[in-house]
């Protein structure tokens, strides 16, 4: 291509097209499904208040599973658990608060992925190999590099997705709560000694979870239980009270239970699907799923708008 070819070609990309409303310049903060986008500095000082509320949860989040790398470093690995625990709850209220308020903030997002990332990437991971990898030496390093990679592409898969008006019921993977969890549930039912045949848990536990969230499969949200309608709340309530006295009562069995019924949902959903479609209707599956495009980058190369 001649000189004048690149420069009109430059030239071209660099003027926005005939109707263009985008400007060529930074980006525009939209959702795909219509929700209204709102400049913080447009806020007063009690709805940026608002808005920034869910970040102290989050802030909790991650503090939690940064000291959980200093438990698992010392070999205390129940404390190491029981702090990523109060992390995943912390993240529950932190999206709790977020809808309660109203308001999702792109800061809000990412510095809820960088808390997770944390959370239940990098200290699951150093947890499984501290507690139960490490005597296989270089594979069960990568082995915890496998989680924490399978995390980092969940979360970041999760952020260029996220719509507020999207389908709130299902997440795309299985969430790194819930696979930080089965680490959860299995330093507590197992004692360390993985001798012989043992051996193949630990390898089973960093790649099973890690690779579901990676997949494509939908698991269930849950979220009406953290946010419940006023006409559900008792169904919450049931749920919670249940909870809390099995943790009471069979701590580790209910760990167990939760956290490995929660990773198989999905696959047993996906292979049972045409069985429930044709007893139950189309109601009882998934909707197919829809790619939603990013919130951030909406323009191509030429300027042009991105259906």
């Amino acid at each position: 291509m001649s000189d004048p070819d690149r420069r009109s070609g430059r030239d071209r990309r660099a003027e926005p097209p005939p109707g263009a409303d985008i400007p060529l310049e930074g980006f525009e903060l939209v959702s795909p499904s219509g929700a209204a986008v709102v400049r913080p500095d447009r806020l007063d000082a009690r709805h940026r208040a608002m808005a920034m509320a869910p970040s102290l949860f989050t802030l909790g989040n991650m503090l939690c599973g940064f000291s959980s790398l200093r438990a698992s470093q010392s070999g205390d690995f129940d404390l190491a658990a029981v702090l990523i625990g109060v992390s995943v709850l912390f993240d529950i209220f932190d999206g709790a608060v977020a809808r309660a308020v109203r308001a999702i903030t792109p800061f809000g997002l990412q510095f809820d992925s960088l808390a997770d990332l944390v959370s239940f990437g990098i200290a699951p991971a150093f947890l499984l190999y501290s507690w139960s990898l490490h005597d296989l030496g270089l594979p069960g390093w990568l082995l915890a590099c496998f989680w924490l990679a399978c995390a980092a592409y969940r979360l970041g898969r999760f952020n260029v997705t996220v719509d507020p008006l999207s389908d709130k019921r299902y997440f795309i993977g299985l969430p790194s709560p819930g696979a930080a969890g089965v680490v959860i549930a299995s330093v507590f039912a197992y004692d360390g000694d993985f001798a012989g045949w043992h051996r193949f848990g630990p390898v089973a536990l960093a790649v099973v979870p890690a690779v579901l969230m990676a997949s494509s499969f939908r698991f269930t949200s849950f979220r009406w239980l953290a946010s419940p309608r006023p006409d559900r709340i008792w169904v919450t309530v049931v749920a919670v009270v249940a909870l809390v006295a099995g943790l009471a009562f069979v701590p580790v069995g209910t760990g167990l239970v939760v956290a490995y019924t929660y990773v198989a949902l999905a696959p047993l959903g996906w292979l049972t699907a045409p069985l429930r479609r044709r007893w139950f209707g189309p109601d009882a599956v998934a909707p197919p799923r829809h790619h939603i495009p990013s919130v951030f980058f909406l323009v191509d190369e030429r300027g042009n708008r991105r259906h």
